[in-house]
């Protein structure tokens, strides 16, 4: 699994499913209002966890949750509830709320997005570890699983570059326009949670 054409269907797919354009204006919403000191901490932490948790699965794949008795279509659904979540949070607000009682460069725990639902099922999601199970299934050396680790760290190191640049966005865009990107994103959010959780009962058998 070595050869160029494979590298690229590797690298289009990681990328496709991860999809680090579309992650770094969800990342300025869910960080508005942060010192660039905060972005970078929850952005850093982020894509470790994201990494950490893409290569447990690289190594033991579906066995794992097999061994703790997870599905892939539940563990879709779960994700799914928690983006959902999440879209609830962005379209009322209550993030920003909770983020104007912490002025300080700490990150309130109980604000900081960076495990959930950024590295977890933001970038770690149902899609990034299947994928990640199949190409690793797919190489028949040591060299190949190698690369396909190395292409899965590159395109979350392409989401750590974008999400660094997330300040300079929200310069662009200004207060206002962050308030209506936000509300839209969480829009979108819950439709795509919608359809994690719609992707679940599919692999379940149902609704068709």
């Amino acid at each position: 699994m070595t050869d160029i054409p494979t590298l690229i269907t590797a690298f289009t797919a990681m990328f496709i499913v991860i999809d680090p354009l579309g992650l770094a204006p969800l990342f300025v919403a869910m960080t508005q209002g942060m010192t660039r000191r905060q972005r970078q901490a929850i952005a850093i932490r982020a894509c470790l966890v994201s990494i950490g948790l893409l290569l447990i699965f690289a190594f033991s794949g579906e066995a794992l949750l097999d061994f703790i008795g997870i599905s892939m279509p539940a563990f879709r659904i779960a994700g799914g509830v928690l983006l959902f979540l999440t879209a609830l949070d962005m379209l009322f607000e209550r993030r920003q709320a909770r983020r104007e009682d912490n002025s300080s460069d700490h990150v309130d725990p109980d604000s900081d997005p960076s495990i959930y639902p950024i590295a977890i099922p933001l970038i770690a999601g149902p899609g990034s570890i299947a994928t990640i199970i199949l190409l690793t299934g797919q190489t028949d050396s040591a060299l190949g699983f190698g690369t396909v680790l190395g292409i899965m760290v590159l395109v979350i190191g392409i989401v750590f570059v974008l999400f660094m640049a997330a300040g300079l966005l929200e310069r662009l865009l200004g207060k206002t326009g962050i308030n209506v990107v936000t509300r839209l994103l969480g829009m979108l959010l819950a439709a795509l949670a919608v359809q994690f959780i719609l992707d679940g009962l599919r692999g379940f058998g149902l609704g068709g």
